[in-house]
């Protein structure tokens, strides 16, 4: 096989719907769409970010029938890495750190990973290991890094060229960056730089919005969050730069929230994600988007990115609401329309059921 050229190569990603949460509008306040990226091929927002990379790589390369891709996530990225390159009949080996969930490395495995590998503490000891001794012996090998390429933010980007019209606010997770610099970056080219950006993250794992208050990167000592998937020690040098702009407002939330976020998605959509997506739902409670955004009105177009995530099950699910119950009852207000499940006041009275 020789060259290929962009009509030779299908996108490993799909297109996916922009839905209207009327749960969640009233509970914001204001228009809530659901950009739903967890109907990806992977189930995350990764399947166009490493999927993009992936299939740069493949049109550039000049023996494409020879390529091995490698990755070093045991998380999202991996999985998107596997689904991507099998999806374009290349192979793909995962190295992932000994700490990876039994979960994760299943899945991994049944997308059809070549090989799955476990070494190392630390995703920076799994990554050091594929790239010196891995991917070294491998001189058709094709490194996949999760977050910090120009490919993989390019590849995101496309998120905001779906959209139909402009909002007025768009919220997204941030980990390493790869969603929120590929957004910010969609927003430049259609020309709406104007748009705010809400940058969520989870304490223990905000180290956005360290770096943002220290004017530096900063890397954390450790990841003490729930969002694993948020799990980046210190972002990329490029989302650090977007992060400045006038545009952004960083915000930080507790896992607690986050779980409620994960909770309150599958009991009013139907829809069930990690903590790292749902930290980004979390926020259209208790009034606190209009507060962080006080410009917008109930007309206004909210955007929240569901980035989706494969390291969840409904047994989590269901611990995550044991272990946090207390919390819709410290932030719930009478503006939140909940399920009839997570309403912490509105308990079922036997006497009216017929």
């Amino acid at each position: 096989m020789g060259s290929l050229g962009p009509s030779d190569v299908p996108k490993p990603w799909i297109p996916t719907p922009l839905k209207e949460s009327s749960p969640l509008s009233r509970a914001a306040g204001c228009r809530i769409f659901l950009k739903l990226e967890n109907l990806q091929p992977s189930g995350s927002f990764k399947s166009r970010a490493v999927g993009n990379l992936i299939r740069q790589a493949l049109i550039t390369s000049p023996k494409p029938d020879c390529i091995h891709f490698y990755s070093s996530s045991g998380g999202n990225a991996g999985l998107a890495c596997v689904t991507a390159a099998r999806s374009l009949q290349r192979p793909a080996t995962v190295v992932v750190p000994i700490s990876t969930k039994p979960l994760m490395i299943a899945k991994i495995k049944t997308a059809g990973a070549s090989k799955v590998i476990q070494h190392g503490n630390s995703w920076a000891e799994a990554d050091k290991f594929l790239r010196e001794e891995v991917l070294a012996n491998d001189p058709h090998g094709v490194y996949v890094p999760p977050f910090d390429h120009d490919d993989v933010r390019s590849g995101t980007s496309t998120i905001v060229e779906e959209l139909e019209e402009k909002p007025d606010a768009i919220v997204c997770s941030v980990g390493g960056g790869g969603l929120f610099s590929g957004i910010q970056l969609g927003l430049e080219a259609r020309g709406w730089g104007n748009v705010s950006v809400l940058a969520m993250e989870t304490e223990g794992a905000e180290s956005l919005a360290r770096s943002l208050k220290e004017d530096e990167l900063v890397t954390l000592p450790a990841i003490t969050s729930i969002a694993t998937s948020l799990g980046a020690k210190r972002v990329a040098q490029k989302t650090f730069v977007l992060g400045k702009r006038r545009n952004v407002t960083s915000v930080v939330l507790s896992d607690a929230e986050a779980a409620m976020g994960c909770w309150r998605l599958a009991d009013d959509e139907r829809l069930v994600v990690e903590p790292a997506c749902g930290v980004s739902v979390a926020v259209c409670y208790d009034g606190r988007l209009k507060q962080l955004l006080p410009k917008l009105t109930n007309e206004s177009r909210v955007v929240v990115i569901i980035c989706g995530g494969s390291d969840i099950t409904l047994e989590m699910l269901m611990g995550y609401r044991k272990k946090y119950a207390d919390i819709e009852r410290l932030t719930t207000n009478d503006r939140d329309v909940p399920s009839t499940l997570s309403a912490p006041n509105e308990a079922m009275d036997d006497s009216k059921v017929s």
